[in-house]
């Protein structure tokens, strides 16, 4: 049997709809989709990250912090967008390099964290050599 991500949920607070918008949509640039309607009362904000995969943020109070929890976005330029959260006035940083991935993680708004990565080659491939 395949399988394959079909989308991941971490908690916001409550009276976040304008933070969460404009960190995932403006600043990281995920297109905002609809949740479903037999479901948008529970105050749901979903993104599109790609093909039919999505991100859900949830509302959560108090959130609990989970020191190692986080999701890994691909984006196409791991340096610029970490530029661009340095100067909105995150504080990204630095993981163990995983060769063929440059990375770095950084906490979103509401404390959960994220890794960006470029896949520039199959680790596998580069560790083997």
């Amino acid at each position: 049997m395949a399988a394959r991500l079909q989308h991941v949920s971490i908690p916001r607070p409550p009276n976040s709809d304008d933070t969460t918008r404009a960190f995932y949509s403006e600043l990281i640039g995920l297109e905002e989709k609809p949740a479903p309607l037999s479901i948008q009362n529970l105050g749901l904000i979903w993104f599109k990250v790609g093909g039919d995969t999505e991100l859900h943020l949830f509302r959560e109070d108090p959130i609990h912090d989970e020191s190692r929890r986080h999701l890994c976005l691909v984006v196409d330029d791991v340096h610029m967008l970490r530029k661009k959260l340095e100067d909105a006035g995150y504080e990204p940083y630095d993981a163990p390099s995983i060769p063929g991935r440059p990375r770095f993680f950084c906490r979103d708004p509401f404390r959960n964290i994220l890794e960006f990565t470029t896949i520039e080659a199959d680790y596998l491939d580069l560790e083997s050599n």
